[in-house]
């Protein structure tokens, strides 16, 4: 590798103030949100302001032998964006243009840094709606979402960024700037390289422009609230509502620890009234949303809720849900957090609870619970005094314990933070040497040289020349 040249070549060939050096500066971007995950030191950050800029950098890193890791809002919680030694860290937070928003395609056109929330609004604004929507929808970026697949809490119902991606800009491990995938609302020419790229975590091209499927602006919402004694009779009501028929437009869970987390930081008096709470939505229109919210209501009783109830009142839901999307800052306040991020089929949400506590007291370790119930997806969080090297090593055990229990369930490693750096193990142990072996070849195909996000999902460790 001849990393300090190629800081020289980019400087020459980028307009002033693109790369940065500065260690102060550089520390920011040097990893993601998963502080367990291990992260190298790069020899520069940069920043571009297009997609022609960013062929220049890889181009600039294939003729020195230097790896790149692309990187969004650094929010992801698998490692994915954390840099790796001798590389360059290529930081699309300046790619911020809305570039087009269509009503009559119901489509948008954003550069990777545009903030996931800051399109729902310009969209909101035209009667439009982009629906993935993260817990970190405030803070994360569009291509961040693209590379790891984001789901959020109304996916139950209307499906995870991969079902948003029409097209796709990217640069290629080659350096080449190409589009993939179509802005109709149909079209099979070809293989779907541009769905392959979402969720790729930017082993196999930097996005540079994403064109996104839009929908209708939805009716309001009604809310059901359910408090439970235990994560076993909350789980039984997540499955009761899936046997029901029914289709909420969210389903989330928070437990007893997630709560008083939250309470203690914004004193919202929530743990002191449950031990596990369960927030079901619908926005179906008229009769037909009555009904899912009595049905929804019905299954919680029916499960041993202790309490439930329907509202229309659109404030006091927003005040719940707040709650879930504080959980993993308020949690962090107590202590390092190991996120899990397992999916299993909503039959085994019960079961699958039942043993992340048992896992817990195994291994005498806390984990809260969060979980986008309605489809399977939990989110252990696994947390542990910041200076317990014994209690780190236990959680470790722990995490791999879940995976593997998922595993056991019929279910998968990750369900939408990625696989990054936490999860490689996890990936080995979910597919068959010949599936394994097909992801290899696609990576290899699309990025010979191994520049792109080396050592992250199934890529080796190193640059190939």
């Amino acid at each position: 590798m001849l990393s300090a040249d190629v800081v020289q070549d980019l400087r020459r060939t980028l307009p002033a103030g693109r790369v940065l050096e500065d260690p102060g500066i550089v520390a920011g971007y040097l990893r993601d949100e998963a502080v367990w995950a291990p992260h190298g030191e790069p020899v520069a950050v940069v920043r571009p302001h297009s997609a022609e800029e960013v062929g220049q950098v890889v181009r600039a890193c294939l003729r020195h032998r230097v790896p790149v890791v692309p990187r969004g809002a650094g929010t992801g919680l698998s490692g994915g964006a954390n840099a790796v030694d001798g590389g360059i860290v290529v930081s699309t937070e300046q790619m911020t243009a809305i570039r087009e928003i269509d009503a009559t395609e119901r489509l948008a056109v954003v550069e990777p840094g545009v903030v996931n929330d800051d399109l729902r609004a310009a969209c909101a604004e035209r009667g439009l709606w982009y629906p993935p929507d993260p817990a970190s929808a405030p803070w994360s970026t569009i291509g961040g979402n693209v590379a790891t697949n984001a789901g959020g809490l109304c996916c139950v119902k209307y499906g995870v960024t991969r079902d948003y991606v029409l097209g796709i800009q990217v640069v290629t491990g080659t350096g080449e700037l190409v589009r993939l995938g179509r802005r109709t609302a149909k079209g099979v020419a070809g293989y779907d390289l541009a769905g392959l790229m979402v969720g790729s975590e930017g082993t196999l091209g930097i996005v540079t422009e994403v064109t996104v499927r839009l929908r209708p602006a939805r009716e309001p919402e009604r809310t059901v609230a359910g408090y439970f004694g235990s994560l076993t009779d909350a789980g039984r009501a997540v499955a009761a509502v899936g046997a029901a028929g029914i289709m909420p437009s969210a389903l989330e869970l928070i437990d007893r620890h997630t709560l008083a987390a939250v309470d203690a930081w914004k004193n919202m008096g929530l743990s002191a009234e449950a031990d596990v709470v369960l927030l079901g939505r619908t926005d179906a229109p008229g009769e037909a949303g009555d009904h899912e919210a009595e049905t929804m209501l019905a299954c919680f009783t029916g499960a041993g809720a202790t309490w439930a109830v329907a509202s229309s009142d659109a404030e006091e839901a927003d005040a719940l849900f707040a709650a879930r999307r504080l959980a993993y800052p308020a949690l962090e306040r107590i202590g390092l957090v190991l996120t899990e991020d397992v999916c299993v089929p909503r039959a085994a949400v019960p079961d699958m609870l039942s043993r992340i506590e048992r896992i817990g007291q195994r291994h005498d370790v806390l984990i809260a619970n969060v979980a986008h119930a309605g489809d399977g997806n939990l989110h252990p969080l696994l947390i542990v005094p910041a200076d317990d090297t014994a209690a780190r090593t236990r959680a470790e055990a722990a995490f791999e314990a879940i995976l593997d229990d998922a595993l056991a369930l019929g279910g998968t490693v990750t369900g939408e933070h990625g696989v990054g750096l936490l999860k490689r193990a996890g990936l080995e142990r979910e597919l068959p040497p010949p599936v394994l072996a097909l992801q290899t070849a696609v990576k290899q195909a699309l990025d010979p040289h191994g520049i792109l996000n080396p050592g992250k999902v199934i890529a080796p460790c190193a640059p190939r020349f």
